[in-house]
């Protein structure tokens, strides 16, 4: 059981775990968890780390559907930063404690800084990395954002 699926049975809040196969040749995670559990993109979202040099923490979290990419600009205005970058995988994974294609928002070693797009509280349920590669949470975005203290934005571009 990983630290993020120990945080949700903790909080006693509703929750599924998926499990798939990963394939070690794919790279887009996400997608990956998307296509072979038969779930719609929207509803799958990524767990990207981002930095700038000037917060403290410099690291924060940013939650966008597999299916978009991350605006930057507009998670650096949530953050009250001119500019971002994305985190280094290295750096990503050490503050995390998780690896890179199963970086959880949940249970992360440092508590950070956390955005979700905010579409996805248009769906009951959404589905986030539960802290390894072929496993996914599905919870209520309100009781993800309760868990890791997060805020909901317009952070997502096509």
């Amino acid at each position: 059981m990983t630290p993020a699926v120990q945080m949700a049975k903790k909080a006693k809040i509703p929750f599924e775990i998926l499990e798939y196969s990963h394939d070690p040749h794919c790279a887009a995670y996400g997608e990956e968890a998307a296509n072979v559990l038969g779930l719609a993109p929207a509803q799958v979202f990524k767990t990207l780390l981002v930095a700038t040099d000037k917060a403290h923490p410099p690291l924060a979290v940013a939650l966008v559907p597999v299916d978009h990419q991350l605006n930057l600009k507009a998670v650096a205005k949530c953050l009250g930063q001119k500019k971002l970058q994305m985190a280094d995988a290295d750096l990503a994974q050490k503050s995390s404690g998780y690896l890179v294609g199963g970086i959880s928002p949940l249970a992360q070693k440092k508590q950070l800084p956390t955005i979700i797009d905010e579409s996805a509280k248009q769906y009951d349920k959404i589905y986030v990395s539960a802290g390894r590669r072929g496993l996914e949470i599905c919870l209520a975005a309100n009781d993800l954002a309760k868990l890791c203290r997060g805020a909901f934005a317009d952070i997502k571009t096509l």
